[in-house]
């Protein structure tokens, strides 16, 4: 394998079709695609500047590098990365890409990041600021994720989180298939128009949560007294410790509770209006 240390390139496309390339301590000033079209490149404490640096790559490390503002869009139509101990300052990374691990990642504008990618792994990643992250994305495990950005994982299919602490807006709509372990979230509208959505020993704040739901599960889980006007039009089954401020024409299903305060159920309930509300005896 060839190494390049040490050095700084520009311009448009420098490293092009590179193949079995190590960078160590390589900086990319401003220009375009710097690693475009290239396989089995392993980056090292090196520094990007420029916008488009990794294109169409297969097979790749990033270890311990800064992604600055400039360096827009860094990574699409790629497969095969592991990153580890970064710092992305730019938007819009992660677009159309396969089996990508991150691990220690700090991104600090995570607008529009994660988008269409399939099987992605993360570990201890922090995103910042910037509007839905892993949009139409799939396959995604994580342990550890701390997120302050809108809207996150919209229109999602088949995803695991661990110990993570969301505080978004809109997050979880038109998922299906996921499940989410030991984690805190809040915000407003979570998890309306999703399938199969299980939360277990989750605690959630914010305003009407988890409506339009089929097939929701709650196991064990924590209300914050901001919940209010939860399950509607829901199906599911909801084990919740401690109480529940309001619940509001859940369609059907079991939603058992330490206490319940108020019930709203009108109208406007959707058959089979079934759904039993009860508190939990004492034991």
């Amino acid at each position: 394998m060839q190494t390049l240390s040490n050095t700084t390139l520009g311009g448009e496309r420098p490293l092009y079709e590179s193949h079995h390339l190590a960078l160590d301590h390589v900086t990319i000033t401003e220009g375009e695609s710097a690693i475009k079209e290239c396989s089995d490149i392993h980056a090292t404490d090196c520094h990007f500047i420029g916008k488009y640096p990794f294109w169409h790559v297969h097979g790749f490390t990033i270890h311990h590098c800064q992604f600055d503002a400039g360096a827009r869009s860094a990574l699409w139509y790629s497969d095969h990365l592991e990153m580890t101990d970064t710092v992305i300052d730019a938007p819009k990374m992660f677009r159309e890409m396969q089996d990508l691990s991150l691990t220690n990642v700090k991104i600090n504008d995570a607008d529009e990041t994660f988008w269409r990618c399939d099987n992605i792994t993360l570990k201890d990643v922090e995103l910042h600021d910037g509007t839905y992250p892993f949009m139409m994305s799939n396959h995604i495990r994580v342990d550890g994720l701390k997120s302050d950005s809108k809207y996150v994982f919209q229109y999602v299919k088949d995803a695991e989180i661990h110990h993570a602490h969301i505080v978004t807006k809109d997050a979880f709509w038109e998922t299906e298939n996921i499940t989410i372990y030991d984690s805190y979230l809040e915000g407003e509208y979570l998890g309306w128009h999703s399938k199969n959505l299980r939360l277990v020993r989750c605690k959630l704040a914010g305003e009407q949560l988890l409506c339009y739901a089929d097939n929701l599960i709650l196991e064990d889980c924590e209300l914050d007294p901001t919940c209010d006007r939860l399950f509607e039009y829901s199906t599911l089954q909801a084990d919740i410790k401690g109480p529940v401020t309001n619940i509001k024409n859940p369609t059907s299903g079991l939603i058992v509770a330490d206490k319940i305060g108020s019930i709203t159920i009108n109208k406007n309930i959707k058959q089979p209006a079934d759904c039993v509300i009860r508190e939990r005896q004492a034991q």
